[in-house]
């Protein structure tokens, strides 16, 4: 198992969050949104300068910073199998 920065993640590249760091308010938005630990998150898209980054989680797309993407520790989902 290989555990990586969800920053690390490529377009397209799917991952299982194992843990949020201290993010303040965005953890709770977070949460909200579903992004608890074993959950499935796929990076869509990264802006041309790297950030921010835009996520998929269920149906949800959102878009967080990357040093805030640095603080979350995801499994790369082909790792699992």
């Amino acid at each position: 198992m290989s555990q990586k920065k969800l920053s690390e993640l490529k377009e397209g590249e799917k991952a299982v969050i194992k843990s949020i760091g201290d993010i303040k308010e965005l953890k709770e938005r977070l949460l909200e949104l579903g992004a608890l630990s074993n959950s499935t998150i796929k990076l869509e898209k990264i802006a041309p300068f790297g950030d921010p980054m835009e996520f998929r989680l269920g149906n949800t797309s959102f878009a967080i910073r990357k040093s805030e993407a640095d603080k979350i520790i995801v499994e790369r989902f082909k790792d699992r199998i």
